[in-house]
């Protein structure tokens, strides 16, 4: 069966929904399609029908030519108006090009000439070849303005005849040297990164701030509401106070929490050296973000939470994490070799294995980096207060506690 036998709604019901096989050819020009439309308007009566067959009409017009709803809907206005469907072509607009292509290659060429200057520049250039030296071919430009010479620049025209491209320009931040700190086997030059508890719903989990000394791998992990100004300062001084030893330097991924004014004065204050990570260079802040998985992922995890909870996370860090993992937890220590071809080559060797304190101890003239008021015998106290075991267990003990005081709260509130 072809269209012209589907004479009734049913049927064309029946072809909507895959009922009836229906042979049909493709409809090729506008002016087909627009009468194929008025025929079928005027053979089911579409002015008399109800609106369900109505809809049942566009939608068959809409599978068999292709239009959109939108433009059978302006099609049928047209016919409800005038009685007919006619398509008349575009005709093209009644404004001439100013500024036809042998001006935009003109434009192109002068801009190449000159090395591109500011559009006044190449205006006045346009005008001085027209007027003073005579050149024809410059008439046009040279009553262009301005702002339509840079049109004229964006066009695709004057693109297909000459392009620019400069190279991205590094965006230089004067705060902090950009290299790789040098502690020259001496403890005081810490490496700092901040790792977020998680997001949930759109709120902001709380943030731990990690710092790591290069040398000695005494690691310092506070607990942050937020990282803006007014909550990391204090933060920062708190964790600088926590080191026994003096702070010489202060490094950083290029993160806008720590290069800002604000750290940048107080590391100057306290006469501390500030580095930041260079381009390119993944390795530089390494040694902080792998303890960052190492150490405060395994003790607080992946799980959100709350930002209302820094205060009692980081006093837990204090108190019972910092004791843990500088005076209990073993850690491995590089040892570097040259090999054959004068490259370093670092091996861990277990023999070599021992906490960051012992390192700290190990170290030749330690006694004279620690802080004043601070001595190796008060350290002892700490290091030798309980066993190894025992400080894992007190660890895992006061984290359990923690972690229900926050999660049952969280409950009742939820």
């Amino acid at each position: 069966m072809n269209v012209d036998k589907l004479t009734t709604i049913k049927s064309l019901e029946d072809f909507l929904q895959g009922n009836q096989a229906i042979a049909f050819s493709v409809l090729g020009n506008k002016s087909e399609r627009y009468r194929f439309i008025q025929k079928i308007l005027v053979r089911f009566q579409y002015m008399t029908c109800v609106k369900n067959d109505k809809g049942i009409i566009i939608r068959f017009l809409i599978k068999i030519t292709g239009y959109s709803r939108q433009q059978l809907t302006r099609l049928i206005s047209q016919y409800k108006k005038t009685g007919r469907i006619k398509w008349e072509p575009c005709r093209s607009h009644g404004f001439s090009r100013q500024y036809k292509e042998k001006d935009i290659r003109l434009l192109a060429k002068t801009d190449e000439q000159h090395d591109t200057p500011c559009g006044h520049a190449i205006k006045k250039i346009c005008e001085r070849a027209y007027h003073i030296f005579d050149e024809l071919e410059y008439q046009n430009l040279a009553t262009i303005s301005v702002s339509h010479l840079y049109n004229l620049r964006a066009s695709t025209g004057y693109q297909r005849q000459r392009r620019n491209f400069t190279k991205t320009q590094a965006r230089k931040v004067a705060i902090g040297d950009r290299r790789k700190p040098q502690p020259n086997g001496q403890p005081g030059y810490i490496r700092i990164d901040t790792v977020h508890q998680g997001d949930l719903d759109k709120h902001k989990g709380v943030y731990h701030i990690n710092a790591v000394d290069e040398v000695t791998q005494f690691e310092v992990v506070c607990s942050v509401e937020k990282i803006s100004e007014r909550f990391l300062i204090p933060i920062l001084e708190q964790i600088l106070d926590s080191f026994p030893f003096e702070i010489k330097g202060f490094h950083s991924d290029n993160g806008s929490e720590y290069i800002n004014k604000t750290v940048s004065k107080l590391l100057e204050k306290n006469l501390i050296e500030f580095t930041k990570s260079r381009s390119r260079q993944t390795n530089d802040n390494a040694q902080v973000e792998s303890k960052n998985a190492s150490i405060v992922r395994k003790q607080f995890g992946y799980q959100h939470i709350e930002q209302r909870w820094a205060q009692e996370m980081n006093q837990f860090s204090l108190d019972y994490l910092f004791p843990y993992i500088n005076y209990h937890r073993p850690c491995f220590f590089p040892e570097i070799k040259i090999d054959d071809k004068g490259k370093q080559r670092k091996a861990y060797p277990y023999e070599s294995m021992m906490t960051p304190y012992e390192k700290l101890k190990s170290l030749h003239d330690s006694e004279k980096c620690l802080k004043s008021g601070v001595s190796f015998e008060k350290l002892d106290e700490l290091a030798n207060k309980v066993s190894d075991n025992k400080a894992a267990q007190i660890l895992k003990t006061e984290r359990e506690k923690l972690f229900n005081l926050i999660f049952e709260q969280d409950k009742k509130r939820a």
